[in-house]
């Protein structure tokens, strides 16, 4: 993999710029900005795919594969973490002096010059930021944006906005994230992820703690997670306020109810507001207090943010519907953490009714599935009625040896609820004669799962099919 520089100084003008790996969320997102802005933009990616086809729309060139030719005449090009470092677009770049810039640095290039609200933490990132955008857009303070899913009810993942906010999806996987001159940090939680990159669990709060401080204006942090807590005991920001379920939170939110459309209470300042929400879960309406809280402290009124935040519909691989035959729901989430999977699956507990939820579990990176085996299949099996186990997203990884899919599998206290199936025809096929009407299929992982979701659908709609008999005997 390819790590990012940090250190290198961001150049004042890019000129052309190239983007390999174009076709991912955040990449993708990133492009359309540059282009909105009037740089001269190509890109180029191992696949085509529908988000290539909407670039190419908006007159953005976009190369199937990736390929020295590819790179023309740009003066920058765009990198990814997720990019080898023997990529021929890569290589070419550095033989001939071009500007190499991850795509934080790219992302930092841009928004360093507005009032920035960045949104960070282990989970609840792409939610936070799309709630955020999204009453604003209702307050009428029209944002620019780049988070890191597409948000449901404006079609796109990035857009700029007249007003002089811009609010981030900040990535900390990296330490990207420190790039950012925030005015406004929000951090969701802090768990032990990453530790591939930061090596420990202190190395990932003092990271942290330094995000927190550098926001100009105001932090807000969560009051019920524990690493946010050691976080926010650590701050020197004069101006901090946190939300969540404590007792003691600033704006406090309670009376959830999750037995149909979301329902919640917040406390602030003495005063209660009653919210609800267009997305299920319990953690959404921890997340919609997190929103809350940002735009209060950026002088919106209570009532109002709640009542905005509850516009929200979603985000894309965000429990995303993609289609429902003969009764089974086929869902697919970006959950790739236990936190997360438990989250997600807890969400679709409120809402499948008699059915049952089988989870579709792509584990990613062979690192966190040989730290996390047991955690995630302890997760699976509590929350999950059955559990079909893929292959392993090796990512950025290289493979190591012994890591398959099956140490999750193999960790099951019951192995009647689950199968670890490595290739994904065969997955789909047993899932199709598996499922019963009502039930609700969950992919889940932020590798490549999502594209196993036409396959499942195409399975279940070949079980349906009535069977074809001969004509009646004369």
């Amino acid at each position: 993999m390819i790590k990012p520089d940090l250190s290198i100084e961001i150049p004042d003008t890019l000129g052309a710029v190239h983007f390999v790996g174009i076709g991912g969320a955040g990449m993708s997102g990133i492009a359309r900005l540059f282009a909105a802005s009037g740089l001269t933009v190509t890109g180029s990616d191992r696949s085509d795919s529908k988000t290539a086809a909407k670039l190419r729309a908006l007159g953005i060139p976009v190369a199937v594969g990736h390929d020295a030719s590819n790179v023309g005449t740009a003066d920058t090009l765009v990198v990814t973490s997720a990019l080898w470092p023997d990529n021929p677009e890569y290589l070419y770049a550095q033989q001939h002096g071009l500007t190499i810039l991850h795509r934080s640095q790219a992302l930092a290039w841009l928004v360093n010059r507005q009032r920035l609200v960045a949104v960070a933490g282990a989970h609840g990132k792409t939610t936070s930021t799309g709630m955020i955008v999204t009453a604003l857009r209702e307050l009428d303070a029209d944002p620019s944006f780049v988070n890191g899913g597409v948000i449901s009810d404006l079609g796109t993942s990035s857009a700029l906005g007249e007003g002089e906010l811009f609010v981030l999806e900040a990535d900390e996987s990296d330490g990207s994230f420190l790039l950012y001159d925030s005015a406004v940090a929000l951090i969701t939680n802090v768990d032990p992820d990453h530790l591939d990159h930061y090596g420990s669990v202190a190395a990932v709060e003092d990271a942290f703690v330094r995000f927190a401080d550098e926001a100009s204006e105001l932090v807000v942090i969560s009051s019920d997670d524990a690493g946010a807590l050691r976080v926010a005991e650590r701050l020197a920001h004069p101006r901090v306020l946190r939300f969540g379920e404590a007792e003691d939170a600033d704006i406090r939110v309670h009376s959830i109810v999750t037995d149909g459309p979301v329902s919640y209470v917040l406390d602030y300042e003495g005063v209660s507001y009653p919210g609800v929400l267009r997305v299920p879960g319990h953690h959404n309406a921890i997340n919609a207090a997190g929103a809350v809280a940002v735009l209060v402290g950026l002088g919106f009124a209570p009532d109002a943010a709640v009542q905005a935040v509850g516009a929200f519909g979603g985000t894309g691989r965000r429990f995303e519907l993609h289609g429902t035959v003969g009764g089974v729901s086929v869902y697919d989430d970006y959950a790739h953490h236990p936190t997360e999977v438990d989250a997600a699956l807890t969400a679709a507990r409120t809402v499948v009714g008699e059915g049952r939820i089988i989870a579709v579990h792509q584990p990613h990176l062979y690192s966190r599935t040989q730290l996390m085996a047991g955690e995630f299949a302890e997760t699976l099996e509590r929350t999950a009625d059955f559990t079909v186990v893929l292959e392993v997203c090796g990512a950025r990884e290289d493979p190591v040896e012994g890591v398959t899919g099956a140490l999750v599998s193999e960790r099951f206290a019951d192995p009647s609820h689950v199968a670890y199936i490595d290739d994904w025809q065969r997955a789909a096929d047993f899932l199709a004669e598996y499922a019963e009407p009502g039930d609700f299929l969950v992919t889940l992982g932020c590798g490549d799962v999502n594209l196993i979701v036409p396959q499942l659908l195409d399975s279940l709609e070949k079980v349906s099919e009535p069977a074809v008999t001969g004509a009646p005997a004369e």
